[in-house]
């Protein structure tokens, strides 16, 4: 499924108009989350705020703006309460209050300074009026205005500076102001070998929070069109795209050679600060490289942060779709346990894992 941000990418690319929908705030039981967020086309839509008639209504609205004048404010932005209840055909009880954004090329600048916070791992805020024409606004999240920031808003930045989700509130003038945080991509996970599996784990992780530094010798292995969460990295030494990680990241190595991922192994293992390290491969290419890496001095407590064979215990198939699917729930899990229990467990251990024997 395409996410929003990579949908309205193509779209400014093939200049097709389109309505950004944001869940701007949630009362009761919903089906997303605030600041959950969908596109509108004319004939398309791309991610989703929960299904069912909501979309349906949402679409209903979407449409109809981009039929209006687009000079015109309801046919730019709106605020819709929607209740989900029996009229609407959806049992959930709660109320949802969905943002229209009308999003054209006049946007592009916007959404490249968005995407490239989102590269770079840095929490950004939108600041869309929603009583007036006035441009889009971003802000990180230290209250700093972007630099493609417009004239004051009146808005000061500690209404968002403690508060960790999208809502709706008014400035110093009683304007209404969307405030839409956009969590960069987290956690980082680097991921050596661009064949058949390595593809199919991106495709994964691309409907996912996190970024991927994506590490190959052969540039022609990598697909065109990734998301922006996804980042390649095409060079002659892979190994050294070790030093390039973030403290916390989440290895997978899976290359076109054992030597090679023997050679990352030992750079990766040589770090303090890794998240969790994933080796592809079966426990006789586990045993060999503990007996190798032992002779070159590896303790066992560097060892023991290895995590082979990869994948959650009881999907043993080999097809590079059901390793995908094994091997990223076992980095849900782990990113589970570590953003719900930060205190506890800042880089937890490796799960254990005993179901891929075998692969690799």
């Amino acid at each position: 499924m395409t996410t929003w941000l990579a949908a309205l990418r193509e779209l400014q690319d093939a200049a097709t108009p389109a309505v950004l929908v944001t869940v701007a705030e949630i009362q009761g039981s919903t089906p997303r989350e605030a600041g959950a967020r969908m596109v509108y086309t004319a004939d398309k839509q791309y991610d989703t705020i929960g299904g069912g008639h909501l979309e349906w209504r949402a679409a209903q609205i979407a449409r109809a703006m981009l039929e209006d004048d687009a000079s015109q404010l309801p046919a730019q932005r709106r605020l819709e309460r929607i209740a989900l209840g029996p009229s609407l055909g959806q049992c959930c009880g709660g109320v949802v209050f969905l943002a229209f954004e009308r999003v054209d090329q006049s946007c592009s600048g916007t959404l490249k300074e968005l995407e490239q916070h989102w590269r770079s791992g840095i929490d950004i805020w939108r600041t869309l009026p929603l009583d007036n024409a006035d441009p889009l606004q971003l802000y990180e999240t230290d209250g700093e205005a972007c630099d493609l920031n417009g004239p004051d808003n009146g808005l000061h930045a500690t209404l968002f500076r403690d508060v960790r989700k999208t809502y709706v509130t008014r400035d110093a003038y009683g304007r209404r102001w969307l405030l839409d945080l956009c969590r960069a991509h987290q956690p980082q996970v680097m991921l050596f070998g661009a064949g058949h599996v390595g593809t199919a784990i991106v495709k994964v992780l691309s409907n996912l929070p996190c970024r991927v530094l994506w590490v190959d010798e052969r540039e022609d292995m990598f697909p065109d069109n990734l998301p922006p969460q996804v980042t390649v990295e095409a060079t002659d030494v892979p190994n050294a795209a070790v030093d390039m990680a973030e403290p916390g990241a989440y290895y997978l190595v899976m290359t076109h050679s054992h030597a090679l991922d023997q050679q990352l192994t030992e750079r990766i293992l040589k770090r303090a600060d890794i998240g969790w390290f994933g080796l592809i491969g079966s426990y006789t290419k586990r045993k060999q490289f503990e007996h190798r890496l032992a002779d070159r001095g590896y303790t066992q407590e560097q060892l023991n942060r290895m995590t082979c064979p990869i994948g959650i215990p009881g999907i043993y198939g080999k097809e590079p779709a059901s390793i995908a699917i094994a091997v990223v729930a076992q980095l849900m899990q782990l990113w589970e346990l570590r953003f719900t229990q930060p205190a506890r467990n800042k880089f937890p251990p490796a799960l254990a894992t005993h179901a891929l024997d075998g692969r690799g």
